[in-house]
């Protein structure tokens, strides 16, 4: 807009200066102001910072990113793809749940096998993820039948080290490159995600998840309750995280990715919400995706290809 306008009016005032030759005191004050404003307009481009020119005029649509992989013959689901894929490619955050999408398990459920409850949690994890009952309440009931202390969750995780579903690694790469920030918003255990998170390069700080209370008085740290202050400990919590990241850091555009019906309940104030089916389908998530992936990989390619570092590495 800023090159139309300044075309313009160095198009106006040769103009009139061709169609007077006699240089009326009009002419001279319209030419003149005009010159005065497109030096400053000129002034002003040149003071805006590259990104920004760069980012205006490079932005690849929604429509036009799904197009690419609808010619490719990309199997694509969802409400609004077009919406979660421009998001995705233009985010200042992507915000991934952790169990059964960043890693390819239930952490609690690992943790519960560990301690002889597997089969027991594992139903109020079920109930929890399909949306059948109230977050906090799964929450405290899973917490109530293993009681963890601090060194059974870290033997757990010694003799169970937590995996990265595949591809998680390159994606949360690929968006740090991109310049967009990336956070773990997970209804699990912070003494558990911790070590995922230094496994991806993510800081200890990006984390938004539940915090256990142990008794530090007893020489195995016995468990003695969970923090109910954190955003993520009930039902309607990542709605709740995202907006806190939204307002602590004046993000625009956060995306949601995750496997579960919290994670679906993130949307709005997320931007777009991208439900991953990779380790678990979950149908009354999948219906609300707003693009539904059962892996990785195309959400790769959306940052690579379509990203806003992809669009200033293509300038000249």
């Amino acid at each position: 807009k800023m090159n139309s306008f300044v075309s313009a009016a160095k198009f106006i005032s040769n103009t009139i200066r061709s169609s007077n030759k006699n240089g009326s005191a009009v002419t001279r004050g319209i030419t003149s102001s005009l010159a005065r404003s497109t030096k400053n307009i000129s002034a002003m481009k040149s003071r805006l910072p590259t990104s920004v020119i760069i980012r205006a005029n490079f932005s690849t649509s929604g429509s036009d990113i799904m197009s690419h992989f609808v010619a490719k013959g990309s199997d694509l689901e969802g409400n609004s793809i077009e919406e979660a894929m421009h998001s995705l490619a233009n985010a200042d955050a992507v915000c991934f749940d952790v169990d059964s999408t960043v890693i390819n398990e239930e952490g609690i459920d690992v943790l519960a096998d560990s301690l002889g409850k597997g089969e027991e949690v594992a139903a109020w994890t079920v109930k929890a993820m399909e949306g059948d009952t109230k977050f906090e309440d799964a929450l405290a009931a899973r917490l109530d039948i293993i009681k963890p202390s601090r060194a059974s969750i870290l033997k757990c995780l010694d003799d169970h080290p937590l995996v990265l579903s595949p591809g998680v690694d390159r994606l949360v790469e690929v968006l740090m490159q991109n310049g967009t920030h990336v956070f773990l918003v997970s209804g699990g255990f912070r003494i558990m995600i911790e070590p995922v998170a230094k496994s991806l390069g993510i800081s200890k700080s990006n984390i938004v998840a539940n915090t256990i209370f142990f008794d530090e008085d007893s020489a195995t740290g016995e468990y003695s309750g969970f923090c109910r202050d954190e955003p993520t400990s009930a039902d309607m919590g990542k709605p709740k995280a995202v907006q806190m990241l939204k307002d602590e850091h004046g993000y625009e555009n956060v995306v949601m990715v995750g496997d579960g019906a919290t994670d679906a309940q993130a949307k709005p104030p997320a931007n777009a919400f991208v439900g991953f089916g990779g380790v678990a389908v979950r149908e009354a998530v999948r219906g609300k995706a707003c693009w539904y992936v059962r892996d990785f990989e195309d959400m790769i390619e959306v940052v690579e290809k379509f990203g806003k570092s992809s669009s200033e590495r293509s300038c000249p």
